[in-house]
């Protein structure tokens, strides 16, 4: 790993800020103003009503998604998905029902707070093939090409190190595998001046 594994002090920062800009979230996300959250949001970033409607609040108060990566492609029965950055889990529960009993969701992500709490949600729920695990997306807790779907939900633009993230979810899927993303950037025809007044990464 030599170098390539030694983070600048401004990437610690924005995992830093991450963490706690989403441990807020999961904790009281009720006190979020800045970023639209919520069963409201996952709806008008084209969730279907009902499958959010029939989701426990715990689930979906905490959601922090950009788009809605399950309309990207099919899920299919028995099959494997990686959720990257997977917050209270509800693309992971959503995801759940979709490959059924004989299939497996496993979720990451990086905010302790987040993960306890979407581990509380599954045992509500009763769902037994969802697991979460802690950790960052740019060093999977996982297996080579175990993976047949991986789904990312606003995650990689959070991420200091996009390419090594991208390298892991491609080590972990097979041959073949799938990656659903929504995600946000920064457009080119965005300014300096406009980023300073926007204020932090997540504004």
């Amino acid at each position: 790993q030599g170098d390539e594994s030694i983070m600048s002090d401004s990437d610690e920062d924005i995992r830093a800020s991450v963490r706690e800009r989403f441990a807020a979230i999961a904790a009281t996300p009720e006190r979020e103003k800045k970023f639209p959250i919520g069963a409201e949001s996952a709806k008008n970033l084209g969730y279907e009503p009902e499958a959010i409607d029939r989701l426990p609040r715990s689930v979906t108060e905490s959601f922090a998604g950009v788009g809605s990566p399950l309309c990207l492609g099919d899920i299919r029965p028995g099959e494997t998905v990686l959720d990257l950055g997977s917050g209270a889990g509800l693309d992971c529960f959503l995801a759940a029902a979709r490959v059924g009993s004989s299939g497996k969701v496993v979720g990451v992500d990086l905010t302790e707070e987040m993960v306890e709490k979407a581990r509380k949600n599954a045992t509500a729920l009763g769902v037994p093939n969802v697991e979460f695990l802690c950790g960052p997306i740019e060093d999977l807790p996982s297996e080579d090409g175990v993976v047949d779907v991986a789904i990312s939900n606003g995650v990689f633009n959070l991420c200091p190190d996009k390419p090594r993230a991208l390298a892991e979810t491609a080590r972990v899927l097979r041959p073949g595998g799938r990656l659903l993303m929504a995600d946000i950037l920064l457009e080119d025809r965005v300014t300096p001046e406009e980023v300073a007044r926007l204020g932090t990464w997540s504004d």
